[in-house]
């Protein structure tokens, strides 16, 4: 038992750190624009890197997988909302599989 409290409380550690940090140190308003801006676009790079690598292998045939991020990409491009796109990517992906087997 105390070996699971003290997993509990070092993953709280952990987890809280992070968040209360920038806090800590980052009282004023940020003056410098090119660090704005780098931490701005960190989120959506790290989302990328994150799922990236899952779309190719989510459907166990690669090139359905990127007919299906094409896809997607376009529609998103052309600005179409998230259920065009969600539904295109997915009608994309079934008809490759379709053509392939």
């Amino acid at each position: 038992m105390s070996k699971t409290l003290t997993a509990v409380f070092l993953m709280a550690l952990v987890t809280y750190i992070p968040r209360a940090l920038p806090i800590a140190v980052f009282k004023n308003k940020l003056k410098s624009r090119f660090l704005r801006s780098f931490l701005f676009y960190v989120p959506y790079a790290v989302l990328g890197a994150m799922t990236f690598p899952a779309i190719l292998y989510s459907t166990g045939n690669v090139f359905a997988s990127a007919a299906g991020m094409g896809a997607a990409l376009i529609l998103a491009y052309f600005e179409q909302g998230l259920m065009k796109v969600a539904i295109g990517a997915i009608l994309a992906v079934y008809i490759t599989g379709c053509l392939l087997h």
